[in-house]
């Protein structure tokens, strides 16, 4: 079953006082994929600014935008409409032996690494490994990693930082999707799985009903290479489906934040997320 999805995102910046100038990325376009076709995208900008478009490294189509006139505040608002049609994944094929080929390491080597935001700490590494150990095929031991997260890991709304770690994550026990993604993919990596971070939205009913505008969420969840990537959501403990949406991909949130930038003029600006999100069909 596919479904049509418009998702309305609007990000709110109020400064105290003037912003002189205010110089961004917004990630905020979903892209077209084997699993998902873009109707329509729009970023619109307030005060009006100068934009540029590109797709950077992993894919990710990105507007830049400068404003450089003096404001107290700036709105970026976001409209996509999507089809999505995901399939289920296949079966767990791809070998250990076949995972370790220079061909696959070096090809997907930037979702091998684990800088300070995916690293697992040792406790977390050590269980990567005997999950790994204990399963003939990696993709079969990634889908029992994530069930091991959502286990373990409970979603607490506000505990973690968004720049936070994966291992502030793992020693509290509790994080948000964020947090439990950089845990997957730190203790995939870890055990030699390329994985990446997934970015994206996701329609919080099981069955939306068509028409209904609800509010819904900016999401992440994790893909791993199995001679394809492979998506699963430790978070909700489910393989992707026809409600996600996805928009950025890269090695962990600091290459898929939805908005970033700097400005001058002002020490100090207060931030205001909203999604809405509707089935069409």
């Amino acid at each position: 079953m596919s479904m049509q999805l418009r998702v309305d995102h609007t990000t709110t910046y109020d400064y105290d006082g003037k912003a002189v100038a205010s110089y961004n990325q917004a990630r905020l376009t979903p892209v077209t994929t084997v699993d998902q076709i873009v109707v329509h995208s729009r970023v619109e900008v307030s005060p009006k600014p100068w934009t540029f478009e590109y797709r950077d490294y992993f894919g990710t189509h990105v507007t830049a935008f400068e404003v450089v006139d003096p404001h107290e505040a700036m709105t970026v608002s976001a409209t996509s409409t999507v089809q999505t049609n995901r399939t289920p994944a296949p079966p767990a094929s791809l070998t250990w032996e076949a995972l370790a080929d220079r061909e696959v390491a070096d090809r997907w080597t930037e979702f091998l690494g684990t800088p300070p935001m995916v690293a697992a700490p040792a406790d977390f590494e050590q269980r990567a490994k005997q999950v790994a150990a204990d399963h003939e095929l990696p993709g079969d031991a990634a889908r029992d990693l994530c069930a091991l997260v959502h286990d373990e890991v409970e979603f607490v709304p506000g505990i973690t930082l968004v720049g936070g770690l994966a291992a502030t994550a793992w020693q509290q026990r509790a994080g948000v999707c964020q947090d439990m993604v950089h845990l997957v993919v730190g203790g995939l990596r870890s055990v030699g799985i390329p994985a990446r971070y997934v970015s994206g939205y996701f329609h919080p009913d099981t069955d939306p009903v068509i028409g209904e505008t609800v509010h819904g969420y900016s999401h992440a969840w994790v893909e791993w290479w199995d001679d394809g990537w492979h998506g699963f959501d430790p978070c909700n403990n489910v393989e992707p489906d026809d409600r996600y949406i996805s928009v950025a991909f890269g090695r962990d949130y600091l290459d898929v934040k939805p908005i970033s930038g700097i400005y001058s003029g002002v020490g100090t600006s207060r931030l205001d997320a909203d999604v809405a999100i509707v089935r069409l069909a």
